[in-house]
């Protein structure tokens, strides 16, 4: 009479799509994401009237492109916030990758307007960051204390209510407050523990640019949750620190959290918040073009339902494969985002996600080999809706 019972068990584990003793496998995936909208910004646009940049690149051309330039490259868009308006600031990393070279580069949050109609987007200006009150504890390049790319490598921006900026940076790692006009408002805060190669003030026990990458706020705006994007020595390989900030306290709460890399070798390029408990994450190798394999959007949840002490992912949009039945932009119907740092994600209703990439100005060439990458600004409905909290959807 016992093996009938065991047939049925079994059985009724089978239809329910659960293989005695396996592990949970986590929420479903989805489905396949569709282009919407395209539009780009030419890689060659500069801001008008300004200074004099690139002069360490030594002259030495990248994808067709000669340094120096007479004036500031709009480019390496590393995080974008949405205004509500159809505009968008978008925040330039530090120039040209390394504080060596990037000297000469201002760091600059820029205001865009994409014009999907006919597929341009225009800059409609910005604001450079500067330090008037001597902030900063250690030397700047310049004695008029103009943020430079040799100075911070900002990757990360969220604004929180009363209409300031939180950026996350990759040097120290260290959080920046600044204000409308990019006047930083208090001493650069680091991560305790913490020290990439450019900080003096400790030992280095993580990678250069592995740094804050992305960064969410609760939906009230009081916590930051700055995401690093490599792994701290020590832990558990291809696994990211997320801490929790507290923007009234101006201090780390000690909640922490932890993202898990598909494998150690990838890298994430933003993380923003959909409600309290998840985020959305962009997940990333390092290849471009047809050699790009992996480019994610993930839904991370830090309630941690599988208990395994890492948030919870699940897939929302894969990047190399977007149906695209209209032929959107005029490319084909499966359309690719192939680039090399994808480091833009915003929510622009509960079914659609805008996607933009950092261009690396001038040396990524993702979309076509030999020519430097635009800053693309994409479109994408989701197959499924995100159920976000509505103070993020404002």
């Amino acid at each position: 009479m016992r093996r009938p019972l065991v047939v049925g068990l079994a059985l009724l584990a089978t239809v329910a799509g659960v293989v005695p003793g396996a592990a949970a496998t986590g929420p479903k995936d989805f489905g396949r994401a569709t282009l919407t909208k395209f539009a780009s910004l030419p890689a060659e646009t500069f801001v008008p009237g300004s200074e004099p940049s690139g002069a360490a690149l030594g002259g030495t051309p990248s994808n067709g492109i000669v340094p120096p330039f007479a004036d500031q490259p709009v480019q390496g868009f590393s995080g974008v916030v949405r205004n509500g308006d159809g505009t968008f600031e978008v925040l330039s990393d530090n120039g040209y990758g390394t504080k060596a070279n990037s000297a000469d580069f201002l760091l600059r949050i820029h205001r865009i307007a994409p014009d999907f109609t006919s597929g341009a987007v225009d800059v409609l200006g910005g604001v450079t960051l500067t330090d008037p009150r001597g902030l900063v504890p250690f030397p700047l390049v310049r004695p008029d204390r103009v943020l430079t790319g040799a100075d911070f490598d900002v990757e990360s921006i969220t604004r929180v209510p009363d209409g300031s900026y939180w950026l996350g940076d990759e040097f120290g790692p260290y959080l920046l407050h600044v204000d409308r006009a990019g006047r930083l408002l208090a001493a650069p805060v680091p991560l305790p523990g913490v020290f990439a190669p450019e900080n003096p003030a400790g030992t280095p026990n993580i990678s250069s640019s592995k740094g804050f990458e992305g960064m969410a706020q609760s939906p009230d705006g009081r916590y930051l949750y700055p995401l690093l994007e490599g792994t701290v020595a020590g832990d558990t390989p291809g696994t990211l620190r997320v801490n929790e900030f507290d923007t009234v306290r101006g201090k780390y709460t000690g909640q922490k959290f932890v993202y898990q890399l598909g494998t150690p070798d990838l890298a994430i390029g933003d993380m923003i918040t959909v409600d309290r408990n998840r985020f959305l994450v962009v997940e990333r190798d390092g290849g471009q073009g047809a050699d790009a394999k992996v480019k994610k959007v993930y839904l991370a949840d830090k309630r941690d339902r599988d208990h395994d002490g890492k948030l919870d992912k699940t897939l929302v949009v894969d990047l190399l494969d977007i149906a695209n039945p209209k032929r959107v932009g005029g490319f084909d119907e499966t359309f690719r985002f192939p680039f090399t740092t994808i480091e833009d994600v915003v929510i622009l209703d509960d079914n659609t996600l805008g996607v933009l990439n950092d261009n690396n100005f001038p040396f990524s060439s993702g979309r076509t080999p030999g020519k430097a990458d635009n800053n693309e600004f994409i479109t994408v409905k989701l197959a499924e809706r995100l159920h976000a909290d509505p103070r993020v959807l404002r």
